[in-house]
């Protein structure tokens, strides 16, 4: 009867301890998860990000579609134990670096992403169509073409600049389904992309594919143009080089950013 007692209490003995010890093992590698988040988003515990929202097209409110992936971003920051701040494009006045910055929408309907495109991405060229055809990109000598509801681009780029140092996240879709599917890119492979760039800068082309059945859900690593979109483009260049205090423009795109 001792005997069995004393390989029972032994028995729960063993099973605590090896709870004990799977129990710290998941607890430290959740949290070696989470500074690695962390790390790749500039997002610290307790740190305060921006939200920069865009308008819709031809409107002045925010598309449904933004308006997820504003969501899913804000879920995002919640998992780091962050906090966001939601600005609208007009409305932010300050530099780069100091907080890790979310910046959604194409420069015909976020100011601050045609300023960032200017001052960080000189090799991104947007063309803005008339009526209800996406926009037109140039990326270095390559140029891309929407067809609506069928294949669309958005570029999503990871850029440091600044005292600070906090990395901005540029979402620049065609359309705001565009948007919302590489927020959702974003979120689910920012391991993957942790892995591959570190904390340094890139830049994705994404293709959106058949939008009009599938969403935002199919979505297709189009190019890494992180080389041509850092350096400016030769038609840039060539502005650049006859009149050197002029900024280079952004065709479609006439108001000056903040």
């Amino acid at each position: 009867m001792d005997e069995d007692l004393r390989n029972l209490v032994l028995g729960v003995l063993a099973t605590g301890i090896s709870a004990s010890f799977g129990w710290l093992a998941r607890t430290l590698l959740w949290r070696r998860k989470l500074r690695r988040k962390q790390a790749f988003f500039g997002l610290p515990g307790d740190s305060e990000c921006l939200l920069v929202v865009n308008r819709e097209a031809g409107g002045d409110g925010v598309h449904r579609n933004d308006v997820f992936a504003l969501l899913e971003l804000s879920a995002l920051i919640r998992d780091c134990d962050a906090h966001a701040r939601i600005v609208r494009h007009d409305r932010v006045q300050q530099g780069l670096g100091e907080r890790t910055e979310f910046s959604l929408g194409g420069p015909c309907t976020n100011l601050r992403t045609a300023a960032h495109l200017r001052a960080l991405l000189p090799g991104v060229r947007v063309e803005e169509q008339p009526g209800t055809l996406p926009d037109v990109y140039r990326i270095g000598s390559e140029v891309y073409r929407a067809e609506r509801g069928e294949c669309e681009y958005v570029v999503l780029a990871r850029l440091r600049a600044g005292e600070g140092r906090r990395p901005v996240f540029l979402v620049c879709g065609q359309r705001a389904i565009t948007n919302q599917a590489a927020t959702r890119y974003l979120v689910r492979h920012h391991e993957k992309l942790a892995r591959t760039y570190g904390r340094g800068p890139f830049v994705l082309l994404l293709k959106v594919v058949h939008s009009e059945a599938y969403g935002p859900d199919v979505v297709e690593l189009e190019a890494d143009v992180t080389r041509a979109a850092l350096r400016p483009g030769p038609e840039t260049a060539s502005t650049s080089a006859q009149a050197p205090e002029a900024p280079a423009p952004v065709v479609g795109q006439d108001t000056e950013a903040p």
